[in-house]
């Protein structure tokens, strides 16, 4: 079956939107990326599915990546010209998917940003005014206090705590519960919602924490406040949810060293996702190490 790279393009874009119907914004995502490839394949004189092989893939992959595109946006783009050459086989305009078996450049980890226990401090010391202000005192201390992804605390329900004996059960990834500590702050910060959310209108609602109209918070709601905190407290940057997270992971490691606990707490399934918070705690030394060490200052300080 003859037809051109561009051609084919088109009929794998209908596909997405009409077979498979993704959304604008996805579709979106996967023209970006084979707008890029058909472009490098134009300025190469090649026009036909049929020419491609592995060599052309991976010399396109070189020139984005000296173009600056991270290791990130490269597997993206991969990933889409996978699924467009799968497409081509499927409807045999390409014997076989050039894309197979390439790998894209490592991209370096970001470490997740975080609070230092003096800017959580100051992120914490709210005085609530109103009873918006208790819940979300409350929120911002559970979270801290039990490390709980923005999800599980949106999805929290009154029968999850258990004020008498500081323990909260979590439903997380993969539909899986756990039991958390709760600290003394957080409990504190609770009890004084608990109270105000008795005395609300419309309180059917399971939700630990409600709306003004008396329904469960959203994640977008709950970010919204957070930042509006962020800013009441004159934090330098936005604080959000899963910065609170990673700063309850980084604190208790910091303090304790135990990874596996930490794990255990933050609901990790594998413990690799939970050791990037040891390289926290050794920037973190590392910094005490620069600071207080006699023969750790650099030349030019001296």
């Amino acid at each position: 079956m003859s037809g051109s790279l561009n051609e084919r393009l088109s009929q794998f874009e209908q596909h997405l939107r009409t077979e498979r119907r993704l959304s604008p914004h996805t579709i979106s995502g996967y023209s970006r990326d084979l707008n890029r490839f058909t472009q490098w394949c134009s300025q190469h004189q090649l026009t036909q599915p049929e020419q491609l092989d592995s060599q052309h893939i991976r010399q396109c992959m070189a020139a984005l990546h000296r173009e600056g595109l991270s290791g990130r946006s490269i597997q993206r783009w991969l990933s889409s010209l996978r699924t467009f050459f799968n497409y081509g086989v499927k409807h045999r305009w390409t014997p076989s998917n050039p894309a197979n078996g390439i790998a894209a450049p490592k991209s370096a980890k970001k470490l997740p940003k975080t609070l230092d226990v003096d800017q959580t401090n100051q992120f914490l010391s709210m005085s609530p005014n109103s009873w918006i202000d208790c819940r979300d005192h409350a929120m911002i201390e559970l979270l801290y206090s039990s490390g709980l992804r923005l999800a599980e605390l949106t999805n929290l329900n009154l029968t999850d705590i258990d004020i008498k004996e500081a323990v909260l059960t979590v439903t997380g990834k993969g539909n899986k519960t756990r039991q958390l500590p709760v600290g003394r702050q957080a409990i504190s910060a609770l009890i004084t919602w608990l109270r105000h959310r008795q005395e609300l209108d419309n309180t059917e609602d399971a939700a630990l924490f409600l709306s003004k109209r008396g329904k469960r918070l959203s994640p977008r709601s709950i970010q919204d406040r957070l930042k509006q905190i962020s800013i009441k407290q004159g934090m330098q940057g936005k604080v959000h949810p899963h910065m609170l997270r990673h700063s309850f992971a980084s604190h208790l490691l910091e303090s304790s060293g135990d990874l596996r606990a930490v794990q255990e707490l933050l609901g990790h399934e594998n413990i690799s996702t939970t050791q990037v918070y040891t390289h926290l705690d050794f920037q973190h030394l590392a910094k005490v190490y620069d600071k207080a060490h006699p023969r750790a200052r650099k030349k030019d300080e001296e």
